[in-house]
Parts: C-alpha cells; structure tokens; sequence
C-alpha cells in the first residue's frame, strides 16, 4: 500500500452521493450496515452487493488516515501535529462472468491524497537527499489520480499471467504485507530509493508477465514506461505517453512456501533502466549518468501459531535494496522486523508490530556538497553533509471490526533526512483504515 488498496476521495460532489446512497441501502441481506462481523461499514447494500460480486463486478471503497506529532527533536524541535489521508475506489471485472472471456479481469482505481507531513518539520529542508517518512500515505499532491488500469489475462490454470495497462511498480514487484505507518516500513522499497520508479499512487503505462513455474515458485518480468509528467498534479488522469523518457525493466523470482502450514514469501529483484540520472560526485549538478540498476530483496515467514492456529503468530520479515553508486542518492537500504497476529485471547483479530530500517545516502553526494560549499553561492547558504538515517516503529492495531483498525504506533528517527546534526525525533503516530 508504499503500496497500499487506500485512498481518499475530497468531500463533495459525486463521491457524497456515492455514499449517501450507500447509508440508505444500509439494510443488507448477509450483512447489515455497521454490523462487527460485516468487512464494509455500510453492509452489502441490501444484497445488492453481493449479487453485483456473482455478475462479475467487486466494488472496493478503502480509507486510510495518518496523524503524526512529533514529541522531541527534529530539525525545527517543534511539537507539531499533521495529519495525511487518502481514499481509494475501486471496480474489479470479472470478465469471464461479463463477457465470456474465460481466466481474465480488469481493474480500475482512483485514489486522491491529501493533507501534510510532519518531515516538514522533522527533516533538514536543505539536505540534497530525503530520508523516510513517518507518514507513509503522505505525498504525490492533493489531487484525484487514476493508480489501476489495467487488463489481465491468464493462460494454462494460471501457470502464465500477462498484465497491460497503467500499473503502479508496487502492486507486482517487491509486495510485502504491511502495517507499518513508517515509509522505511512498507512494500515497494526500490520505488523509495530508486530512480523512476513510481510507487502508488502513481501509475505507469507498464506489462508484466509472470510464470508459476511451480506450486510455490514464480518468475515476472516487466517494462515500465517512464515519464517524469506522470507525477505532475494536473496529469492524475491523463494517459499519454508523449515525453516519454525510457523505460524500467524490472524481473523478479519468488519462493511462496508454506511450511507446517506457516506461510512465507521470498523474493530477488533486479531492476535498471535507460534513463539519464543525476549523477553525483565533484562537479556541478548538471553532470548525468545513464547507469541505473538496483537489487533487492524481500523476505516474510511465518515462524510460530498460537493454539494451533495459523491465523495466529509471530511473523519476522527483512528488506533490502542497493542502488548503482553513479546515480543512488540512497544507495542502502535494510529492514527487520517482526509482527504477531492475535496477540492476546481476549483479541485474537488485533496485530502487533516491530521495525528497524537503515538508510545511507550514497557518498558521492556528500563530494557535490563539498564541490558546491565551496562555491560562491555554497559560501552563502552551505548544504548540509549526509550519512544514515535509522528508523524505528512499534505499532499495535486494535482491529475494533472487520472494517476498522485504529493503529497507534511510536516512532524514533535517528538523524532525520541522514543530517547527524539534526536532532533524534520522537513521533507517536495514529493510522485509521477503513472499508466502506
């Protein structure tokens, strides 16, 4: 949900009248509207739901909101409070169900951000290089974005999947199941660090094909259009592919086991593309490079139940990635963590977790600072000199029903935007998600 199913839709217009009809259908057969068991908060519309799900069509209505109040530290030191949210609507088809075209779909998704981030204040606001973000669903622009469009189609019982359209890099490459508020945290880490690369919810014309060459083995491949155009607020809609740049090929294989019935992902990516980057070292910022290539890893495994049942248990997971030095402004990257599923009896649908990332900004970018300080325009306003960031969380989800967690989370952020002078920051965090 770095590449998360949530978003936020402005108030207003359609999207009220979208909802407003959702509490009055809020009578539901199989689910009444607000029911603890039901996993939408207005039911299943009178039954009207689940018979669109039979035709062929899924309807999905997710909200995700982030506050984050920095308690001490920080490049300002001031105890501010900001709050970040998105909404997200989606439509899955069934096409076999609508058209008689048997093993293939189409998704499509809107999703609009809004609101601020607490790195504002957090981070040095002259560092070449940004560090994480301890509110992950903060950025991109306050603006409605079209993140899913695409068509897939699936060959041989689902040994061989093309997909086409636009695709976030997130939604196939480098996934990881995440509740983390902390950006360090979440799935899609080389679209954070990595050259062109778009996470959610920005999308790319893209194909990925993938193979299950096995029951727990697969192998994808796929290209990426790049276009720089695609981040600009105005174009949250538009799918032209005029100022294209290059284009992103990422490949990546995957053992999913299940092992005494614990499941576990592990995944090894690769990625370059063909695009002239900034390249950083002793000279003026105007020097480019086109060797972009990155690897990384993914790692999840299920590692303890709790009476047996595989619902429940500790979980430890690692990430990392590394970038080509020429190009990285990150150019290492790692995580470990752990999360527990129904940590207590008394709670047995709430989740705990615990993270620690490392970020370390590539050291070419510390010779431009050292070329541009001493610089007429570096002797009057020098940049700061950078290293690693450390990223910390410990979360628990109270997963009040089926369609709402509220998830406190604190966060400790050694040298914010990898500035050693800027001061270790205490955050405590508060993420709501929702489904409608």
């Amino acid at each position: 949900m770095t590449s998360r199913t949530f978003g936020r839709l402005r108030a207003g217009g359609a999207p009220l009248v979208i909802i407003g009809s959702f509490l009055i259908a809020g009578t539901a057969n199989a689910y009444s509207a607000f029911a603890p068991d039901s996993p939408y908060m207005f039911g299943d519309w009178g039954g009207e739901r689940t018979a669109l799900e039979d035709a062929g069509v899924a309807f999905s209505f997710d909200y995700v909101g982030e506050a984050a109040t920095i308690l001490d530290g920080g490049y300002r030191d001031s105890h501010v409070t900001k709050y970040a949210d998105q909404f997200a609507v989606g439509a899955n088809f069934d096409l076999d169900k609508l058209a008689g075209i048997p093993d293939a779909e189409f998704q499509v998704t809107m999703v609009n951000r809004n609101g601020h981030s607490a790195n504002d204040r957090l981070s040095d606001p002259d560092a070449p290089i940004g560090g994480s973000n301890v509110q992950e669903v903060q950025g991109r622009g306050p603006v409605t974005r079209l993140t899913q469009f695409w068509y897939r189609q699936r060959f041989f019982d689902d040994a061989l999947a093309i997909k086409l359209g636009r695709i976030p890099f997130g939604d196939d490459f480098a996934t990881i199941d995440s509740n983390f508020q902390n950006l360090a945290f979440g799935g899609a880490q080389p679209g954070n660090w990595g050259n062109n690369i778009y996470n959610w919810p920005i999308s790319q014309w893209a194909a990925v094909i993938r193979t299950n060459f096995a029951s727990d083995w697969y192998a994808q491949v796929g290209a990426f259009n790049i276009n720089d155009s695609n981040l600009e607020n105005d174009n949250g809609f538009d799918l032209r592919t005029s100022g294209t740049e290059g284009t992103l090929f990422p490949m990546e294989l995957g053992y999913t086991p299940t092992l005494n019935g614990m499941e576990g992902a592990y995944k090894l990516g690769f990625y370059t593309q063909n695009v002239d980057n900034r390249a950083y070292g002793d000279g003026p910022a105007t020097e480019t490079s086109d060797t972009n290539t990155g690897l990384y890893y993914v790692v999840q495994q299920q590692v303890t139940t709790r009476g047996g049942n595989p619902d429940r248990g500790l979980t430890l997971f690692s990430m990392g990635n590394a970038n080509h030095g020429d190009t990285a402004g990150i150019d290492r990257y790692l995580s470990v963590g752990a999360t527990y599923e129904g940590p207590f009896d008394a709670r047995p649908q709430d989740d705990a977790g615990i993270g620690l990332a490392y970020l370390h900004v590539n050291d070419d970018v510390n010779d431009y600072v050292d070329y541009y300080n001493a610089t007429p325009a570096g002797l009057s306003s020098p940049l700061p000199r950078q290293g690693h960031e450390y990223d910390a969380e410990i979360y628990y989800s109270f997963n009040l029903t089926n369609y709402l967690a509220l998830r406190p989370n604190l966060q400790y952020v050694v040298n914010p935007s990898a500035v050693d002078s800027v001061d270790n920051a205490w955050v405590a965090g508060t993420t709501i998600q929702a489904s409608f």
